[in-house]
């Protein structure tokens, strides 16, 4: 929005957005009380500083409400369609940047209702017949989240898409794979990128689980009893495209499951994007070099002119820290909270859109980035024949001669044990000298001490062969996009 939209009126100065009410107590409630609330109280139970940017769906539920109405016979044509036309009044001005918020009003619900009000008079005032601000804003944000779910794994599939490219132009780039950080056997790159997708493509999941079990409506549930007129709760829920109403109407008001389920989503989908962004930050060091992130995503040292720091993957790494604390914060929020609704609910909404925001921003970064990774092959070979890699494959080699595995295992380890003393890799060892530890050995032990030999021998599903790989890699692309 505009930096005229962001603007907060807190005093009564009669500007559009300010009404005479306002001088006294808020209208919404104010009946009630007998003297003005005081401003900073005013000002520290207000909503309207965040909850604004649902402003969209408060007035698509309000859309659907008003036609609701009108069904029933509670609203006339004439007032119906001066609703109507007053909420595209206010969703333009919002739009445009001409919408005055004030704090008076608290909530993105009020300052709307508020200024329909100016703007079509006593038919304002009877759009929020048969509702509540406690269903109004169950509903609200269940549009907003739904709506960036979409974004959400529509980024992750970029994010995907990018990994699939990589990963086929890497299929046969051998590299160390590694277990406790220490080089275990060698792997392909593409391999290895598999594995990334293979944990989007369930964070992906997650989100639209997610999204599914979150799709019912709570409009209509009103404070948290229903209401006594006769609505038509079927009607707004296709209206807004949610799957039916919600069945309960104190469990609607007050549930925040969709919430905590979101952001336990998104803390996952962090945790493991913090994951890749270590072995990033790792392979682009100089100490591994297996990789160089391209200069648009790294920053530089004001000290230091030789520095070139992966910062794209590092802030990642340390958003997850701020995602995982949001979700505490709303699984807190929720712990000790009576049926129905309650004001801490309130608090729910800050944590739930910075998730938002911070995991849209995190997967757009890598989304650009991982795409324009440059490998480096030959650093990857080199270190892949360093640690005795191959030693698995060795003991392989043992047990189809029909050597017991862990006699197999023993071999091997003396076999290496020389390899540590000579500073020699296994391939790099003489027959002579492998055969010093079992007679089972002959020349063509060769064939799998090789790096290429290694990985080639892992042809099946989920191996890390090459074939293996572009198979993966075909079956992934062939998949819906709803199931990347």
């Amino acid at each position: 929005m505009s930096n005229k939209n962001q603007q907060m009126d807190s005093s009564p100065t009669g500007k559009r957005g300010d009404s005479a009410t306002d001088n006294a107590t808020n209208a919404a409630w104010g009946g009630r009380f007998s003297e003005q609330t005081d401003a900073f109280v005013e000002a520290f139970t207000a909503s309207v500083q965040f909850d604004r940017r649902m402003y969209r769906q408060d007035i698509n539920g309000s859309r659907a409400h008003a036609r609701m109405l009108n069904k029933i016979g509670v609203l006339n044509e004439e007032d119906c369609h001066a609703i109507l036309q007053g909420l595209d009044k206010v969703e333009q001005e919002i739009t445009d940047g001409n919408f005055n918020w004030s704090i008076k009003r608290e909530d993105v619900h009020m300052n709307i209702e508020a200024r329909l009000t100016e703007l079509v008079g006593d038919a304002g005032k009877r759009l929020h017949t048969g509702r509540s601000r406690n269903d109004q804003v169950a509903t609200d944000i269940r549009l907003y989240l739904r709506e960036q779910i979409d974004f959400i794994i529509n980024e992750i599939q970029r994010l995907q898409q990018g990994i699939l490219d990589v990963a086929a132009r890497e299929a046969d780039t051998i590299m160390p794979g590694f277990t406790h950080l220490q080089v275990a056997q060698p792997v392909t790159f593409g391999h290895h990128l598999m594995a990334w997708f293979e944990m989007l493509k369930r964070d992906g999941s997650r989100f639209a689980d997610c999204q599914q079990r979150m799709n019912m409506s709570p409009l209509g549930a009103a404070a948290l009893a229903g209401t006594s007129y006769p609505i038509d709760r079927e009607f707004t829920a296709q209206q807004l495209g949610f799957t039916a109403p919600t069945e309960n109407s104190l469990d609607s008001v007050s549930d925040r499951d969709f919430a905590i389920e979101f952001c336990s989503a998104a803390a996952i989908l962090l945790v493991h994007m913090s994951r890749m962004s270590e072995e990033l930050v790792i392979w682009s060091s100089a100490q591994f070099d297996f990789i160089e992130l391209p200069d648009r995503f790294c920053t530089g040292s004001s000290i230091m002119p030789q520095k070139k720091n992966p910062d794209v993957p590092e802030l990642v790494r340390g958003k997850t820290g701020r995602i995982n604390g949001n979700l505490i914060s709303l699984l807190t929020l929720m712990k000790s909270q009576p049926l129905a609704y309650n004001k801490d609910n309130q608090e729910d909404k800050e944590p739930l859109f910075d998730t938002i925001d911070t995991v849209s921003g995190c997967l757009r970064a890598f989304a650009d980035m991982v795409p324009a990774i440059i490998c480096k092959r030959e650093s990857m070979y080199k270190a892949a024949k360093q640690g005795f890699s191959t030693a698995t494959d060795l003991a392989d080699y043992l047990v189809r001669k029909n050597l017991p595995f862990r006699d197999a295992h023993e071999v091997v380890g003396s076999a290496v044990a020389m390899g540590v003393s000579t500073g020699k890799d296994l391939s790099e060892l003489s027959l002579e000298q492998l055969q010093q530890f079992s007679d089972k050995i002959e020349a063509d032990v060769f064939e799998v001490l090789t790096l290429e030999g290694s990985v080639q021998s892992r042809n099946h599903i989920g191996g890390t062969a090459p074939a293996q790989v572009r198979k993966a890699i075909a079956r992934a692309r062939a998949e819906p996009a709803s199931k990347k």
